[in-house]
């Protein structure tokens, strides 16, 4: 499975909850690969109105998806360089596909929640150092070779492709022979499921979810919408069994401008 993405865009922010659920329910069907599509290389010559539009379309993504994004961002810290930031995740990914996924997902945290600028190589660092990157080795990897050919790797696969938009999906199964199922944007999980059905040409197994205990240690830090949507409960609902787990200490809320997100508490 493919997964076109950019990592400014609030869609693919918001994807995250969907992702999230298919990797528990079907992982092991499938391995999924993150490819940068680089849709977002117009704001390198952004103007003023350019970022108004942006925005305004981060709010309406926030509050539409409940995957909380701060459209304040363009007007307090405005990204000026969209093209380091995707170096940086294929720097990341040079430590392996998991360090990647990790680094990936604090830069958006620190995007889209703390409004921080991920064109700041300051930033970036620190992001690396906060999910176990070994610093040293992404600092050097950033500004190598080896980063940028994998940017332009993912850049040339977007282009066979023919990916016009992001987020997008491209299913493929064994017979290489196949063509892929291409599915652009958001669709209900079910969607998903039926393809990999199709896919497989058999009925999956869904795995069996995990306590929701687990599931917060293992991702640390996770949106409301992220736990409704992998365990098919109200959002209502997800906020009395965490303020269960925030008594025992087990959790920390953390309200943002949409929503609220969880951190698991290591020390619990």
């Amino acid at each position: 499975m493919y997964l076109f993405i950019d990592p400014l865009c609030p869609e693919c922010w918001a994807f995250e909850p969907i992702i999230k659920k298919l990797m528990i329910e079907y992982g092991r069907y499938f391995s999924i690969k993150h490819v940068l599509s680089g849709r977002l290389a117009t704001l390198n010559s952004a103007k003023r109105q350019n970022y108004e539009s942006m925005a305004s379309l981060w709010e309406k993504t926030a509050s539409r998806s409940g995957m909380s994004c701060d459209g304040n961002l363009w007007f307090e810290n405005p990204i000026d360089s969209p093209h380091l930031a995707s170096i940086a995740i294929k720097a990341a990914e040079l430590q392996g596909r998991k360090a990647g996924i990790r680094f990936l997902r604090k830069l958006q945290e620190v995007l889209f929640l703390e409004k921080q600028n991920v064109s700041s190589f300051n930033v970036l660092k620190e992001c690396a150092k906060s999910v176990g990157l070994d610093t040293n080795e992404f600092i050097s990897d950033i500004y190598s070779n080896s980063a940028a050919k994998a940017f332009q790797c993912d850049l040339k696969i977007t282009a066979e492709m023919e990916v016009q938009e992001i987020p997008t999906l491209v299913f493929f199964n064994e017979n290489i022979e196949e063509e892929g199922i291409k599915i652009t944007g958001y669709y209900s999980y079910e969607v998903y499921e039926q393809i990999i059905e199709e896919m497989l040409a058999e009925k999956p197994e869904r795995s069996i979810l995990p306590p929701i205990e687990v599931f917060l240690q293992y991702f640390k830090f996770v949106a409301s919408k992220e736990i409704a949507v992998v365990y098919n409960m109200s959002i209502t609902e997800v906020e009395r069994e965490m303020k269960k787990l925030q008594l025992k200490q087990i959790v920390e809320q953390i309200p943002v401008k949409y929503g609220i997100f969880w951190r698991y508490n290591h020390l619990s």
